[in-house]
């Protein structure tokens, strides 16, 4: 099991969940941070003292109070760390769960565990703490629902089409006539509206921005 863990979250709430997890798992030396600019120098000052923390949990935002940081938020933090303590096993705990950021997330930075808070988080909190103790990787069963979904899900050339369309600014009301214009059928207003609502509900998106958003980072437009 973990000896020294350093936890980065400023929220009180998610703080005392995160504490009586890890004293419910037997782990007594855990410091507490607010700010990532001040995790990062106890890490380095760990790293010099000859008693590195092991495990690193962190939010990915955290509210701007006013106060000037370097370091933003959590992604933040864990490139930083990447370059002075590379070993060091960091669990995600935020309630972020869009399909498109969690992709880009676990593509560019080497994340061994994420929970995602929400309904049974201390649950899966103690099993991810667990996971990573013994080695392993772990992400929470909606997380890696919510990934599951968006590595199956193809666009067909009337989604790709819609959502050109609305790239370029055209209305929603007005893609049917636009998708008549290109010989594309279905085109009915019912029908776009229905896979604008398939495509935004298999890849955990609420508006037709986060939808474009995410094509565009995917390179699919």
């Amino acid at each position: 099991m973990f000896r020294n863990v350093i936890v980065v979250e400023d929220h009180q709430v998610a703080n005392l969940s995160v504490q009586y997890a890890l004293k419910e798992l037997g782990i007594e030396k855990v410091d507490y941070a607010y700010y990532c600019d001040h995790a990062f120098t106890w890490i380095n000052n760990a790293l010099r003292e000859g008693i590195p923390y092991d495990l690193l949990v962190t939010d990915l935002y955290f509210e701007d109070d006013g106060q000037s940081q370097q370091l933003l938020g959590g992604l933040d933090l864990i490139r930083a760390i990447r370059n002075v303590q590379p070993d060091l096993r960091v669990i995600i705990f935020s309630a972020e769960s869009k399909p498109a950021v969690l992709k880009s997330i676990f593509g560019q930075l080497r994340i061994e565990g994420y929970v995602r808070k929400a309904r049974r988080d201390g649950v899966y909190f103690k099993q991810a703490v667990e996971a990573l103790a013994s080695g392993n990787t772990y992400r929470s069963p909606d997380i890696e629902q919510l990934l599951h979904k968006d590595r199956l899900y193809e666009f067909s050339p009337v989604d790709m089409a819609i959502i050109e369309l609305l790239a370029e600014g055209v209305l929603q009301k007005e893609i049917p006539e636009r998708l008549r214009q290109q010989g594309i059928r279905p085109s009915s207003l019912s029908s776009v509206e229905k896979k604008l609502y398939h495509m935004k509900d298999m890849l955990g998106f609420g508006k037709n921005e986060q939808l474009v958003a995410y094509c565009k980072d995917l390179g699919v437009i």
